[in-house]
């Protein structure tokens, strides 16, 4: 009997399938250590805990929708059907826009816009400045509207998300959705390496690397999410047929970096509004005794204002500083 060949489609579709699996696992014990961090005793209470909470776990919730859909698609597509006239990619043909993988195409476009929301309030924090956000915020209503058509579109009977006007909305809606993550990752990149430098060249190479570090940079940029979704934009542009297999890592990834972020908030690591005022404040180092903030001559220090300190004094401000 002939060796039968799968096509590279198939074949992504199942390995993305097993990396979905993977990284859903990760994404638990993500969430479970920050409700373990929330729930903790030393853990510090801010009024946004709620809210963190609240959406760590209806992101969550969506991509488990998701997960669970494309599980049920190969369940139904390999084993159920396999004798499926035309064989599996008749089956994805005919059944791509089935109810419940448009559900799951829901819940994904609705994922995707929940965590390039949080990205854009992230960016807003490291910079402090809302004038920052004004173009990544018209984009991401441009997103909005163009998720809605192509989930419209891709619904429909005998529409395929991967052809016809359902990809080609597609194409333009993940060209604005990947295009806001590039220029929000660089923003908050370019902020936080910019910042530790700074604080490097006034404070030394220890002081400040928990927030300028290469992992501060990965996770509170979503570096992955955003670099997984390059690659599924090339592909799906370009008609591979691995697009399915980066469509899946890339669904995956816009839950679990929003996860990692609200893990570091939790955790008191991520940056917050007043360390961006802070990387903002001139620090000049003297000869004198005392510490001067902005002109006085006591124990009060103060953000946004210029300081300055002798090399004694260094460790002495940062407690203090830290401490808001």
């Amino acid at each position: 009997m002939p060796a039968t060949v799968v096509p590279l489609l198939q074949n992504g579709f199942y390995v993305g399938n097993n990396f979905n699996a993977i990284i859903y696992g990760l994404e638990l014990a993500v969430y479970f250590l920050t409700v373990r961090v929330m729930l903790s005793r030393k853990h510090k209470h801010v009024p946004s805990d709620k809210f963190f909470l609240i959406f760590s776990t209806v992101i969550l919730c969506l991509n488990t929708v998701f997960v669970a859909t494309q599980a049920v698609f190969g369940e139904e597509m390999w084993i159920v059907n396999a004798d499926y006239p035309g064989g599996m990619d008749a089956y994805l043909g005919d059944f791509v826009s089935v109810w419940y993988q448009t559900f799951g195409t829901a819940a994904s476009i609705v994922l995707n816009l929940l965590s390039d929301a949080l990205l854009i309030y992230r960016c807003f924090v490291v910079w402090d400045d809302i004038r920052v956000i004004v173009f990544p915020s018209m984009l991401y209503l441009a997103s909005f509207s163009l998720g809605m058509a192509q989930l419209v579109e891709s619904s429909r009977t005998g529409s395929s998300y991967f052809a016809g006007l359902a990809k080609n909305l597609g194409i333009a809606y993940t060209s604005i959705i990947i295009s806001l993550e590039v220029i929000v990752t660089a923003l908050i990149c370019g902020r936080i390496v910019y910042a530790g430098r700074k604080y490097q060249r006034a404070m030394g190479n220890d002081v400040g690397r928990t927030y300028t570090s290469a992992a501060a940079i990965i996770v509170e940029s979503a570096l992955l999410s955003t670099l997984t979704g390059i690659a599924y934009l090339v592909t799906f542009v370009l008609g591979h047929d691995l697009e399915i297999f980066f469509l899946s890592i890339y669904v995956m990834m816009t839950c679990f970096a929003p996860q990692l972020i609200v893990l570091r908030v939790m955790s008191g690591r991520a940056w917050t509004r007043d360390r961006s005022t802070m990387f903002g404040t001139r620090l000049e180092f003297t000869d004198r005794s005392t510490t001067h903030v902005g002109g006085q001559d006591d124990e009060k220090y103060t953000l946004g204002s210029p300081i300055s300190v002798t090399n004694a004094s260094a460790e002495r401000v940062m407690g203090t500083i830290e401490a808001v």
